[in-house]
């Protein structure tokens, strides 16, 4: 990603979180990489003063604490929140919640589990739309 803003990672599996981390390792991305494991520790984070507000958020819908759909919905009324991209997480038997995240406004997702080299394809994909995105300034 072309920028010094983090990438934010919301995911209560350890397994996943560390697969994440490896598949941006691995394609050079250079954005810190904040790794919190639950929806309800993510906002906090958010709502945190001074700090960096992430360009990207991978959010696992299935976090323990707090639901990843009202995680978006806290998120996308938050006017200062509201821009960053959410790219969700989601296991084959959420349908239902990709269609009410996509409703809230996620800019999209990726399915759980997958091959490491189909999940690396995916986080290229992501890496590559973000690269080439045109963003407002002060996004």
């Amino acid at each position: 990603m072309p920028n010094a803003k983090p990438i934010l990672l919301v995911e209560a599996y350890r397994a996943d979180a560390v697969t994440v981390e490896r598949a941006l390792k691995d394609l050079k991305v250079t954005n810190q990489l904040v790794d919190i494991p639950d929806a309800k520790k993510a906002s906090a984070y958010l709502r945190t003063k001074g700090g960096k507000k992430p360009c990207l958020i991978l959010l696992d819908l299935t976090t323990p604490e707090a639901n990843g759909i009202e995680f978006l919905r806290t998120l996308k009324a938050h006017k200062s929140l509201a821009k960053i991209p959410v790219v969700a997480m989601v296991g084959s038997e959420q349908e239902g919640d990709v269609v009410e995240s996509l409703q809230v406004g996620i800019a999209g997702y990726i399915l759980k589990p997958v091959t490491y080299i189909k999940f690396v394809g995916a986080v290229r994909i992501i890496e590559l739309y973000w690269t080439l995105s045109e963003r407002p300034n002060g996004d």
